[in-house]
């Protein structure tokens, strides 16, 4: 979504008032696109309604570096990934974030060093869309013990990668761990 139309392709560019929310994520769904840009010049306006489609669950993560300047990842449902986890009642998205990395992973000891973008993905779960959006902090760690996978969460290995693991490893992730190494 954006209030800006400057630089962007017209393969995957519409304008609010061409279109609706529910068009729009029928042609997502469709794979007809690989991304789409919504315009409108109230953006405001426009992340309400469209949030309006959704129930919401706000999750907390990290990009975990070690002493060695490795990055901590997991792999879930053959899918290499980054540590993170839905935000409990009255929980802060930092505390959720490093309880998340502590838990799935096993690693303590940790710093959280700076805010990284938010990431967003829809899915869904019992027949509701779903937009997950999630709040990711980049953090260091002294741990030097054994990592642990959440193995109850389908979290088969915890592994530190070096430079080279982790484009080899960007090769198999989500669009949106992609999204944030960009970022970097």
């Amino acid at each position: 979504m954006t209030d800006n139309i400057e630089n962007v392709s017209e393969d995957y560019f519409f304008y609010k008032d061409d279109i609706t929310i529910e068009e729009l994520l029928d042609k997502v769904k469709s794979n007809q696109f690989s991304k789409v840009i919504l315009y409108h010049n109230d953006l405001k306006l426009l992340w309400k309604e469209f949030k309006w489609f959704f129930k919401i669950e706000k999750a907390a993560g990290g990009l975990v570096k070690n002493k060695k300047e490795e990055t901590l990842f997991i792999y879930r449902l053959d899918t290499w990934d980054l540590p993170k986890g839905k935000i409990e009642k009255k929980e802060s998205k930092k505390k959720a974030a490093k309880r998340e990395v502590k838990e799935e992973c096993g690693v303590n000891k940790l710093k959280i060093n700076k805010k990284l973008p938010t990431t967003y993905h829809i899915f869904q779960r019992n027949n509701r869309e779903v937009l997950k959006i999630t709040y990711w902090y980049s953090m260091t760690t002294k741990f030097i013990g054994e990592l642990v996978p959440q193995v109850e969460e389908g979290i088969t290995a915890v592994v530190f990668k070096n430079e080279n693991e982790i484009k080899k490893a960007l090769e198999n992730t989500y669009g949106n761990i992609k999204l944030l190494f960009e970022k970097l």
